[in-house]
């Protein structure tokens, strides 16, 4: 695992009750490098939120290493914490209400973060922040006279108000339309080029995963795989294709993680191809190659 400005291994997160024990990560090992736009995606409870909360400070892992930007997040104080929450990381809601502040017009919300922690030449950071999400006509707007897609495009303008190194977005297009989606990852993608900041989503929207450079699938708590995009389709990524249908095109090429024991996660589609009716498995080395073999 290379040195990137997030480094986790073998993370664990064990939730508990009274009555019960829930193991969200049972040992995920990830890193991402400076200025990396990547996707990590995975079914309800496979714990790929768990992990987004992690890096944006708002959960505490239960066991192994947590590093991000150098800072290592198991020995982080309250007060480091808070600091860490305000200059580090940017934090995208799908749920508009947990961005926008519905009292105050737009140019305010983007300057709130920045009144937090003061610094000179807010009110001109503001303003290219609005020029960057393509807003700066609805400055001194209100909530309530924005659409769903334009709040969100507010949101990442918050987010990267105090000038974080990583922006972290919870499915932040899972809640408008195709076109807008399309519109709000052009926008992640300007920003990750222009501005260098490292960008991490969380996100079930197929079109939006398959235009990233790379996702990560979670299953189980673990690093189960991960797309990389082809060198064939970086370019139309940049170019914004209209052509391409990338709900059906097969844009990126999947690998099979092997973890430090040597063990990876075979596709669930796989074993069921094959018909296993228990849980052993033959396996064949023959001309360079490891085969898998029903017994």
């Amino acid at each position: 695992m290379s040195e990137g400005i997030i480094l986790a291994d073998n993370l664990v997160k064990i939730y508990k009750s009274t009555d019960i024990e829930v193991v969200a990560l049972q040992g995920l090992d990830l890193s991402v490098e400076q200025g990396e736009l990547m996707a990590i995606i995975g079914s309800s409870g496979s714990g790929k939120s768990t992990f987004l909360n992690m890096l944006g400070g708002l959960d505490r892992p239960s066991a192994g290493k947590l590093f991000v930007d150098g800072k290592n997040l198991f020995s982080m104080t309250e007060k480091e914490l808070v600091e860490y929450k305000r200059s580090t990381v940017g934090f995208v809601w799908q749920n508009n209400g947990r961005n926008l502040l519905p009292y105050l017009s737009a140019y305010e919300n983007i300057m709130m973060p920045m009144e937090l922690i003061g610094g000179k030449e807010r009110r001109a950071r503001a303003d290219m922040l609005l020029e960057l999400v393509g807003l700066a006509h609805k400055k001194h707007h209100r909530m309530q006279e924005m659409s769903g897609g334009e709040q969100q495009r507010i949101a990442i303008a918050i987010a990267l108000a105090n000038q974080p190194k990583i922006l972290l977005a919870d499915e932040p297009t899972g809640s408008v339309d195709t076109k807008t989606s399309n519109y709000i990852f052009d926008i992640f993608r300007r920003l990750n080029e222009e501005l260098g900041v490292t960008i991490v989503i969380v996100t079930h929207d197929v079109s939006l995963s398959k235009k990233v450079q790379r996702v990560a699938a979670i299953r189980d708590g673990k690093i189960s795989s991960e797309r990389i995009l082809r060198e064939d389709f970086a370019e139309r990524v940049k170019n914004t294709d209209k052509t391409i249908d990338w709900h059906e095109a097969q844009t990126q090429d999947e690998f099979a993680i092997l973890d430090k024991a040597g063990r990876i996660q075979l596709p669930q589609e796989m074993l069921q191809e094959m018909g296993l009716d228990g849980n052993k498995i033959r396996v064949v080395a023959a001309d360079g190659k490891i085969i898998l073999e029903k017994p």
